[in-house]
């Protein structure tokens, strides 16, 4: 264990009613406070995160892999609402009633799909992918990322086959290249990293396809009904994040009802592994009734 992630404690499969098997691996007491957390891009539910946070607080935190990442059976075209009638049916299998959730860089979108299809009982979305789309953000995309979030739109299949043609690797790269040094600082921790890259490895298992869907259905419009979203929601992003929102989630705070928005000084999208107690802390405090 480090400070930052720990091998699950358990691992296992749940049958879906449709006979689809969705992955998942915990952390934390078996009789915690459930805690489901949708991971970013193309991890599998190897990687955790606050392993002594989870333990101090009580948490039962479950991650699950999405439909054709790690040991998740794929589910060509799915969608959005589609993820959130999974985790419904997985909640009910598990007993695990309307748990409070994680949304992560690119499970950020999943996990507001379940917010909105009442399948949680509060979120946090931290360092989370913004809806890029949007044509607000239009003028501050930079030229590379507008030209992809134009050809998504425009021909959605054939973005599809295009992000097919990424590599664990190639992620590790990307994911490199483009963070600040405060995050490096984590990203590049040994034990860190380890976990990371195996994360990345499960989350290619079965192929590209997985990741490339979650990465169609994060770059299109959402079409998700985040005014009619009733629980309390918290969005955590660090001020030297540059990739995840344009704005770091301020026109995001502004679209559900009495989101709360924190933006952490000197930290960057590493927030998930840096800030663990403060996040979970805020996701499991009663809210103020509105």
């Amino acid at each position: 264990m480090t400070a930052y992630t720990a091998a699950p404690a358990r691992l296992g499969e749940t049958r879906l009613p449709d006979g689809r098997l969705l992955g998942w691996a915990e952390w934390g007491p078996r009789n915690g406070t459930p805690v489901l957390l949708c991971p970013g891009a193309a991890t599998s539910r190897w990687l955790g995160f606050g392993p002594k946070a989870v333990e101090a607080l009580g948490v039962r935190l479950i991650s699950v892999d999405r439909p054709g990442l790690g040991a998740s059976t794929p589910s060509p075209g799915r969608t959005l609402s589609g993820f959130a009638a999974d985790i419904h049916h997985f909640c009910t299998r598990r007993e695990l009633g309307r748990p409070a959730l994680v949304g992560n860089s690119q499970g950020a979108p999943f996990a507001l799909a379940c917010a909105a299809k009442g399948v949680a009982s509060s979120l946090a979305v931290v360092s989370g992918a913004d809806e890029v789309a949007a044509p607000e953000f239009a003028p501050a995309l930079p030229a590379e990322l507008r030209s992809l979030v134009e050809r998504t739109a425009h021909d959605p299949a054939g973005a599809e086959e295009s992000f097919a043609k990424f590599t664990p690797e190639a992620m590790w790269d990307m994911v490199m290249a483009g963070s600040p040094a405060c995050d490096l600082a984590v990203y590049r921790h040994p034990d860190f990293a380890a976990a990371y890259r195996r994360a990345l490895a499960e989350g290619f298992a079965q192929g590209p396809a997985g990741y490339a869907r979650d990465t169609v259905l994060a770059m299109s419009r959402w079409r998700l009904p985040l005014n009619e979203i009733t629980i309390p929601v918290h969005l955590w992003y660090g001020a030297q994040d540059t990739t995840h929102s344009p704005d770091n989630g301020t026109l995001l705070a502004t679209r559900i009802p009495g989101a709360r928005h924190h933006v952490v000084p000197n930290a960057g999208g590493s927030l998930l592994w840096t800030h663990p107690r403060p996040i979970l802390t805020a996701l499991l405090t009663p809210a103020a009734p509105r």
